[in-house]
């Protein structure tokens, strides 16, 4: 099956303008890839997203933390109607195949926190940084520039997406499309 690259973008409702346009650059470029924008629905950083998605002819895929989805971005092609708040933040992180967190307050955290556990590649664009005892390295691949985090999330959600599917190279194919036995 050809689905579409599903890139989650998260980040904070109340997002400086300098955030809000970055996240909407990085929904045109998901948009331009032919790829699906998953967010919050919300505002601020989502919103900016889902605008810049829509504006090039992109679905974005509005996992929405209220019983109805008014109040969400008008931008928001598929709304999920959850009721279930803050945990919402799991289904952004599991649907998603690659995450880019802009900026962000403890709800991006939560989501960032989420995708690492469940495996999922994130992209940071001033956002937080993971730090403990033990940890060798922060898990966030870090970019400056919102055209690199999806560049970067994209070629992440691809070899992903080939990891989870078992999906052979073509070299390895025999003519009729099937796997050749070793």
């Amino acid at each position: 099956m050809n689905r579409p690259i599903r890139i989650g973008v998260i980040g904070e409702q109340d997002a400086s303008p300098a955030l809000v346009a970055a996240a909407e650059e990085v929904g045109r470029e998901i948009a331009r890839r032919g790829g699906i924008v998953v967010c919050g629905g919300m505002g601020g950083v989502m919103a900016g997203a889902a605008r810049g998605a829509a504006g090039e002819g992109g679905v974005v895929v509005g996992i929405l933390p209220g019983s109805t989805a008014e109040g969400g971005s008008p931008h928001v092609t598929i709304p999920i109607v959850t009721g279930m708040g803050e945990g919402r933040n799991v289904l952004i992180a599991r649907t998603a195949e690659a995450v880019i967190a802009i900026g962000g307050a403890y709800g991006t955290l939560s989501e960032i926190a989420y995708a690492l556990k469940m495996g999922v590649p994130v992209v940071g664009y001033g956002t937080w940084v993971m730090q403990r005892a033990g940890l060798e390295a922060d898990p966030i691949r870090r970019v400056d520039r919102p055209i690199e985090a999806v560049a970067l999330a994209w070629e992440a959600a691809v070899e992903r997406r080939r990891a989870l599917e078992g999906i052979v190279p073509h070299e390895a194919r025999s003519p009729k499309g099937r796997r050749e036995e070793p």
